[in-house]
């Protein structure tokens, strides 16, 4: 696949994973100005999880990770104030290659789209280790037994059940990115297992 061109939102803790939704409330000025302008063009955006320390140069240029997660702006809302409420369907896992020069408010990238690295061996049992910590971490969490039903569903590739379950599980922002950042399916597949039995083990602990 060609490069992107593509508008970046940097935020802080959000890692958007290809396969999900993403809800965002728009309110600074820059931001609501690309929203604006991605509507006029082709509602795709990047969203970019800003690296430590950019606390100092967030009105500038603050560094992000090259490797995130882009997709397209599916419905909207323009509020009276300016600000917008958006919906972001991820598309694609992609790598920044460059920044472009630009006169808007806000940075455009040219972006390469990543493709997953497919399975060379069953990860049936990775899977079912997924589906089995779910299980439990719904239950140590008192949530409805179904709550994860639709992301762990069979029929979708392994990648695509990594991707969403990290989204709606997953609470270290670090985490998510490192998950984000793993093309190889298998090996994202065991990371995510060993992170959602490390979840379970710390809320059992913590209830003891």
């Amino acid at each position: 696949m060609p490069p992107l061109i593509l508008p970046i939102f940097p935020l802080p803790d959000v890692t958007f994973f290809p396969h999900t939704l993403l809800p965002l409330h728009v309110f600074e000025a820059r931001y609501r100005a690309m929203v604006m302008d991605a509507l006029a063009r082709d509602r795709r955006l990047a969203i970019v999880k800003l690296k430590p320390g950019f606390e100092a140069g967030y009105t500038g240029k603050p560094a992000v990770h090259a490797v995130t997660g882009a997709g397209e702006i599916v419905s909207w809302e323009r509020l009276a104030t300016g600000r917008y409420n958006i919906l972001v369907k991820g598309e694609w896992r992609v790598r920044i290659e460059s920044e472009r020069p630009s006169d808007t408010l806000y940075r455009i990238v040219t972006a390469q789209p990543l493709e997953d690295v497919a399975p060379t061996t069953d990860v049936s049992a990775a899977l079912a280790r997924i589906r089995d910590a779910c299980g439990r971490l719904l239950r140590a969490l008192d949530r409805p037994s179904d709550l994860l039903d639709t992301a762990l569903a069979a029929g979708q590739l392994p990648g695509v059940i990594a991707d969403r379950i990290a989204a709606a599980v997953v609470p270290d922002a670090d985490l998510r990115q490192e998950l984000l950042e793993t093309l190889d399916v298998a090996r994202r597949l065991d990371r995510l297992g060993q992170v959602l039995e490390q979840l379970v083990n710390q809320l059992r602990e913590g209830r003891e």
